[in-house]
């Protein structure tokens, strides 16, 4: 029988059950942490810091260069020691800042609160730039850009969907922080100066919808949505057109829209409260390879080793390791690449071997595709290495969800040879 449940999107068991009723893991670094000196967005940085410069938690390590301002903190104290290239979770390496660890966790006050009530739209803005607050949901984007030139919007929209198989870190973190989480929603509010707020949660999740009505019940202009379990509901566009049933070209706020995750408002509203950045984020460890599958509390730059280690390890020599979702993450080949802010799950699966056969042409891909296109076209554009179909077929709105190739009758890897042509494109581009 079809799981299919309407044009471009598909129901997908969860296995959330693994993770979602937990308690969350404190999982400490080790004698070494490696931060990230890459963002999504910014390829070059001026580093603040020198070899031997004792640091804390929260000390201001390095900012990127040019028009977008990412800063880098600290989140942990001890002895900046240098650069190492490394592996990231992007598969391309990046350059690390290694910070020995004292084990201290001694922190610094890196900036002043501030009061979103008493404070203008623009010094929110300001703040929100210079704490680093990006889209912890996975994309990394700086989230003061979405901002900067919003002018009365119609619906901020907070992304609670979680919508990838396995992860529930949002669930996880929501009860737990939901004073940080409404007064993060309301200073974006402000800052958008939005006519309404909504908030999107899947309607399989009927206790934590009761629990968000009850916190914001008495706020105008804020209402709770439940939104159906299919994939990928959570994806920004998917989840846009089922809000307002209006669809953009490149940006929400063409159609009045902005959208945060869970995450980005709740380390907002931290930053505004405690004058603080973002040095640690609860991450799903789940799947079928891991022992002790659960979302832990972990610091920014910590080797995904380490974090395996504390879930008990493995469940056997071999398995598949993903960074992110079985859907949209990417498998790393070794556990040495660390979390960052954007991680939000290691995904361990143990490895099937899958028998691919002739395509069926049956349509599938296009049917379920979310973003329109047609996969097989793009591929078989690809394999003729014309740039010039590719282009046309539209090859790089393709968002490498996963559906075509979770679809696939003939199990094709559809996504990853979208993803070749993707960067047949880009290449040609630069």
């Amino acid at each position: 029988m079809s799981l299919f449940k309407g044009r471009m999107r598909q129901y997908i068991p969860g296995h959330k059950e693994l993770t979602a009723h937990k308690d969350v893991l404190e999982v400490l670094p080790g004698k070494k942490v490696f931060i990230p000196l890459y963002t999504a967005y910014s390829t070059t940085f001026e580093l603040l810091v020198k070899e031997g410069e004792q640091v804390f938690v929260g000390t201001k390590l390095a900012v990127s260069k040019g028009k977008v301002v990412v800063p880098i903190y600290s989140s942990v104290s001890g002895t900046f020691v240098g650069e190492q290239k490394m592996m990231h979770h992007t598969l391309k390496p990046q350059t690390h800042l290694v910070i020995e660890n004292d084990e201290k966790y001694e922190a610094i006050q890196v900036f002043q609160p501030l009061d979103y009530q008493n404070a203008s739209r623009e010094e929110l803005l300001a703040f929100m730039m210079n704490a680093g607050i990006v889209g912890y949901g996975g994309a990394g984007f700086p989230t003061y850009i979405k901002y900067q030139n919003a002018d009365k919007v119609e619906k901020l929209i907070i992304n609670a969907v979680e919508c990838e198989p396995y992860i529930t870190s949002d669930f996880t973190l929501l009860p737990e922080k939901m004073d940080l989480f409404v007064t993060g929603i309301l200073a974006m509010k402000k800052m958008a100066q939005a006519l309404e707020v909504v908030i999107a949660v899947k309607n399989t999740y009927p206790k934590l919808i009761q629990l968000l009505e009850t916190n914001v019940a008495n706020i105008a202009d804020v209402r709770v949505v439940g939104v159906p379990n299919v994939y990928p509901m959570g994806w920004e566009r998917t989840l846009v057109y089922q809000i307002t049933k209006k669809r953009y070209d490149r940006l929400p706020l063409e159609v009045g829209a902005i959208v945060n995750n869970v995450t980005t408002v709740i380390a907002f509203a931290h930053a505004l409260v405690h004058g603080k950045p973002m040095v640690e984020r609860v991450v799903t460890v789940s799947g079928d390879g891991i022992q002790n599958p659960s979302n832990v509390r972990v610091r920014i730059g910590t080797p995904v080793r380490e974090v395996v280690e504390a879930c008990g390890g493995y469940t056997s020599d071999e398995v598949k390791l993903i960074a992110g979702g079985p859907m949209m993450g990417k498998t790393i080949v070794k556990d040495e690449v660390v979390i960052d802010c954007v991680s939000n799950a290691i995904t361990v699966l143990k490895p099937v071997v899958e028998r691919p056969v002739a395509c069926f042409r049956c349509g599938q891909c296009s049917d379920h595709c979310p973003a329109g296109l047609q996969p097989v076209r793009i591929v078989q554009a690809s394999k003729a290495k014309d740039k010039k179909m590719m282009e046309r077929l539209h090859a790089l709105d393709c968002v490498e969800c996963g559906l075509c190739t979770y679809v696939c009758p003939s199990r094709l890897d559809v996504t990853e040879n979208v993803r070749i042509a993707r960067r047949q494109l880009q290449i040609g581009k630069k």
